[in-house]
């Protein structure tokens, strides 16, 4: 049985993610990486949700409130490239994980779209504030106008990057066209 790339990346970062950590989600989305890292960190956790879409931290916010972990999330109206300057720096020490999905708002608007431009920064950041230990997930989709560039950006500036910062591998899904790639990164 296959398993998908959502859920491998969401068993990357269970494996690291705990109760009482912090996680970061970089694109809310739909809000389903939301709800996961919500489940993970338990009461004492929080989760830093980041979009530029009303509708999307609008949408994600009711189906948290649904599962009752609304309160475990901090719920930012911005874009990614602004982790660093808005995550509490209380929190900067429980960082465990942070998630990726890159693309535009299932359901939305296709012509607004992640972009190299400021999911490079957001990476960088991402990178410097999880923990020693801590775990990374980038899906990047590149089925759509800007993927395949966003994606290549990714594995460009992950191969830039010393060894001993950061461990990293891409999965590529098999038989399809245009497939979504993952990447699993994690903080040395």
């Amino acid at each position: 049985m296959t398993v998908s790339l959502t859920e491998q990346a969401k068993r990357w970062i269970a494996a690291r993610l705990h109760p009482g950590d912090g996680a970061i989600d970089a694109t809310v989305g739909n809000g389903h990486d939301t709800l996961f890292l919500a489940s993970r960190v338990g009461e004492n956790g929080r989760v830093f949700a980041f979009d530029i879409q009303t509708e999307a931290i609008d949408g994600a916010r009711r189906r948290l409130r649904q599962a009752g972990l609304e309160r475990r999330v901090f719920w930012y109206l911005k874009g990614h490239q602004h982790l660093a300057e808005s995550i509490p720096i209380t929190w900067r020490s429980r960082l465990r994980a942070a998630m990726f999905n890159l693309g535009y708002l299932p359901g939305g608007d296709k012509l607004r779209i992640t972009r190299s431009a400021t999911t490079i920064p957001a990476l960088a950041q991402a990178v410097e504030l999880v923990s020693t230990g801590g775990r990374i997930t980038v899906i990047a989709y590149t089925g759509h106008p800007g993927g395949e560039e966003e994606a290549d950006s990714v594995q460009s500036w992950l191969g830039r990057q010393p060894g001993d910062l950061i461990f990293w591998r891409r999965v590529i899904p098999v038989g399809r066209r245009q497939p979504p790639l993952l990447f699993l990164i994690e903080k040395r």
